[in-house]
């Protein structure tokens, strides 16, 4: 059974500002994420979902991390279809983008030649993570307006198409991807190959789904954690660190999360399971919890 358990990031501003996770002396990139890969055997990189990562960057988290560590990599935003800022693309992209009057820009805006060049950047700055083995799961969180539709279909195709060679995880925000399309919903998963998310969310609203303890791929699972506070889960602006996932795990919730994570273990040779719960040290404090409870001893 391998289980990794991580967080979505080591490096939120509220993490670092707190001072509870880093030791006092811990206070460059270099030195917090070699501690972090001390405490824990994955991480997600959320970074990269904002702006596009550098193959530099990218190179020094392999440097930087133990041989078996692990580092799964959230897909470009404008890739899932969220609205875009064009000050986060490359200077030389943003001088070949016509003038708009628009803040933000859309994938399906997005003329098809620069498509194409920021698919083969975002694939490049894979490389060294890739090449040190260290690559695990490319994750895409699609948005709400993302529905179970022939749109939705052939976007999410469209993405897996594009990331050939990769391992693919895949994270639907609009109820109507599960209920009564469940089954059809994870068979479509599994015939494009990609991992199924487990999510834990609140539930009530359109942008949120259930929980669906199942595999869609022969050799990973995936669970991730954004926490139950229904009260700001679905306020406008909101923001992830301070409101929306907001949440501190309890006990008798994180053995209910291992007990799913070994059942999914006994399934696929590798289940990660990330806390999004980004508000501190939250996430960090209840990772280090599931795996106690999960009889999982840190790297170091």
């Amino acid at each position: 059974m391998a289980v990794l358990i991580g967080t979505a990031s080591w490096t939120d501003k509220t993490l670092i500002a707190c001072g509870r996770f880093y030791p006092k002396d811990c206070k460059s990139a270099e030195q917090r994420l070699r501690f972090y890969a001390s405490q824990f055997p994955m991480v997600e990189v959320d970074s990269s979902y904002y702006a596009m990562p550098a193959p530099a960057t990218a190179q020094l988290w392999a440097e930087r991390t133990p041989s078996a560590f692990v580092m799964n990599v959230k897909a470009f935003r404008l890739f899932t279809g969220h609205p875009t800022s064009p000050q986060v693309l490359h200077r030389d992209i943003q001088q070949l983008l016509a003038p708009n009057d628009k803040r933000n820009l859309y994938y399906k805006d997005t003329p098809p030649e620069i498509r194409d060049e920021l698919w083969r950047r975002f694939a490049e700055a894979l490389l060294p993570l890739k090449a040190s083995g260290k690559l695990g799961l490319v994750h895409f969180q699609f948005p709400p307006w993302l529905q179970c539709n022939r749109a939705g279909h052939a976007h999410v195709e469209h993405c897996v198409e594009r990331m050939k060679g990769h391992t693919l995880s895949v994270e639907f925000r609009h109820h109507s991807w599960f209920g009564a399309h469940t089954a059809s919903t994870l068979a479509f998963e599994r015939e494009l190959g990609v991992v199924h998310t487990v999510v834990d969310a609140p539930q009530g609203f359109d942008n949120s789904v259930p929980a669906v303890w199942e595999t869609t791929h022969p050799g990973h699972a995936l669970v991730r954690l954004h926490g139950h506070n229904a009260e700001t889960w679905d306020v406008k602006g909101a923001s992830a660190a301070s409101d929306r996932f907001n949440y501190d795990y309890p006990l008798d919730e994180l053995v209910q999360v291992g007990e799913g994570a070994k059942r999914l273990a006994a399934i696929v040779p590798h289940t990660h399971v990330v806390f999004n719960n980004n508000m501190e040290d939250q996430g960090q404090r209840n990772a280090r919890s599931l795996m106690e409870v999960m009889g999982i001893l840190p790297p170091a």
